[in-house]
């Protein structure tokens, strides 16, 4: 079992920066990959971004790709997403999830399904 616990949500303004820092804990060496989803009010849950832990193949959605960053510290056993640009589009609640299970094809880390260890969120508020 692995546990993860996110950090560094906030308030900012339109054009500004934030990071945001989940830390792992538990049964990390299982780890196969961790990423981020938010959920706006009213709406569903969305991919971020997402890292393997072994490899470090990154994956974003499209509109956060050139503004968001995604990192990791295997010391730590933490993941971190580095946003810039922000616009009130991206305000929503983020959640950082971990999961377990390894497939070679990249765009199965970005179904929200695949991941069996999720945070509380960390509420970003983006304001015009």
């Amino acid at each position: 079992q692995v546990q993860v616990v996110e950090s560094g949500g906030g308030l900012v303004q339109t054009g500004g920066s934030l990071r945001l820092a989940c830390t792992a804990s538990g049964r990390t060496f299982t780890m196969a990959a961790m990423g981020w989803f938010r959920q706006a009010p009213g709406k569903e849950r969305e991919f971020v971004a997402a890292m393997t832990w072994s490899g470090r193949s990154t994956y974003y959605l499209d509109s956060v790709k050139g503004r968001f960053t995604i990192s990791g510290n295997n010391d730590k056993n933490a993941v971190y997403l580095q946003m810039s640009s922000l616009s009130p589009e991206d305000t929503a609640v983020y959640y950082c999830a971990a999961t377990t299970l390894h497939y070679p094809v990249g765009a199965y880390y970005q179904a929200s399904r695949t991941y069996n260890s999720w945070g509380q969120g960390t509420q970003v508020t983006v304001s015009s």
